[in-house]
């Protein structure tokens, strides 16, 4: 069964499913909410507000990864749509999602204390807080993994392409779910003491001990160490990018100051980026695994429809994301509007070319060098994406 998108699909078909899949960004929202109504947490220590991009991106480039090695899996036919009775490589790749999240967790908080110690005045004593924070936090996001699996099943015998729908849907879901599992692991690490450390530490320990076990089991297969080794270069790459990331989030911070619909919508702006380059470079590396695309960079134009559908879809759901957050603050008015909406355009323009750009460059480089691009294309677009709309988004603000 294939349902890649084939030359024949329609521009308007293209763009109803980036127009439909995209509108879960707005869900987005609700993870900003969270954000503002939760200020007061990042009084707790300085690294809480900086490691939160972190927290997203790291998240984002498991399910980057995950939706990715998915998508691609299904239109080849090595996994089958479901979860019981599935193929080796599916439940290989289940392990690798587990362990590159262990992974994950430590070298993004080891970066992020060696960042933070020159950018966010953090002390060398903040450092074990950050791991235990960190580590507990992306634990209990695992959770994410099985509704990935799940939409990218049932968006596929539906006959939608995983390409298109499913990362643009779980990175707005795993923004929800991850930011509320942060502030709760913050919340019972600063208000509940000791019992709180404790309960975070058996949640790291627990996670590290089914990690190791996973890794023993699958040591022997080639194939996992290749991945896992792939794994390891994006994750490096990315680490880098994203922490950078805190360190404009928190110069927006002392912009915005108390503007709540600011904070609201952040996380959905960084999703919708995100997205859009989602959606360009999966699609590059599963026409490129059918040999549908040539690998080159002269080959962009067969991608066409994808790029112009996913970019227009954007500028919509931007427009709609301002009006929302003004409503959901309180604080619709006219000019708010006209304010809010501008920023969010150019914020729009100036990250959309540079993202779609980086997926498509990404995807042919990897390609050519011998490399499965599922394992960095997503991972790596979706960082650059919080990283350059976070950038985008403080040179908007300055400029308005």
């Amino acid at each position: 069964m294939n349902n890649s998108n084939s030359p024949q699909d329609s521009l308007l078909k293209i763009f109803r499913e980036c127009l439909s899949s995209f509108s879960f960004d707005i869900v987005g929202l609700l993870a900003g909410l969270l954000l503002a109504s939760q200020l007061h947490v990042f009084k707790f220590s300085p690294w809480i507000i900086a490691v939160y991009p972190a927290i997203l991106s790291a998240k984002g480039m498991i399910a980057g990864m995950l939706t990715g090695r998915l998508s691609t899996a299904l239109h080849i036919g090595t996994i089958r749509p479901k979860l019981i009775g599935n193929t080796r490589v599916f439940y290989k790749l289940l392990d690798i999602n587990i362990i590159m999240t262990l992974i994950t967790s430590l070298l993004m908080s080891i970066i992020a204390m060696v960042i933070g110690t020159f950018l966010w005045g953090i002390n060398i004593v903040d450092f074990p807080d950050i791991i235990l924070a960190v580590v507990a936090t992306m634990a209990l996001g695992l959770t994410i993994s099985l509704i990935t699996i799940s939409i990218s099943f049932i968006s596929f015998k539906r006959g939608l392409d995983p390409d298109v729908v499913v990362y643009p849907i779980m990175s707005t879901t795993a923004d929800l779910i991850i930011t509320v599992y942060y502030l709760v692991v913050i919340n019972i690490f600063f208000l509940f003491g000791v019992v709180g450390r404790i309960v975070v530490i058996i949640i790291d320990a627990f996670f590290i001990f089914i990690s190791l076990f996973l890794f023993l089991r699958n040591l022997g297969d080639k194939g996992f160490i290749k991945d896992i080794k792939e794994f390891l270069l994006t994750l490096i790459i990315v680490a880098f990018i994203v922490n950078f990331t805190g360190t404009f989030l928190g110069k927006i911070s002392i912009i915005v100051e108390e503007r709540k619909e600011v904070y609201t919508i952040y996380p959905a702006l960084i999703d919708m980026i995100g997205d859009v380059g989602s959606v360009v470079g999966s699609v590059t590396t599963t026409k490129l695994a059918l040999g549908l695309l040539n690998p080159s960079l002269n080959s962009i134009k067969g991608i066409r429809k994808q790029i112009f559908s996913s970019w227009m879809a954007s500028l919509i759901i931007f427009v709609v994301l301002s009006f929302l957050s003004l409503v959901l603050n309180n604080i619709l008015k006219p000019l708010a509007f006209i304010v809010l909406t501008s920023t969010l355009l150019m914020t729009n323009m100036i990250a959309i070319p540079i993202i779609i750009l980086f997926s498509y460059i990404i995807s042919i480089l990897t390609f050519k060098g011998g490399f499965d691009p599922d394992n960095f294309v997503i991972p790596i677009e979706s960082s650059l994406a919080d990283n350059v709309t976070t950038i985008a988004l403080f040179l908007a603000l300055l400029v308005h």
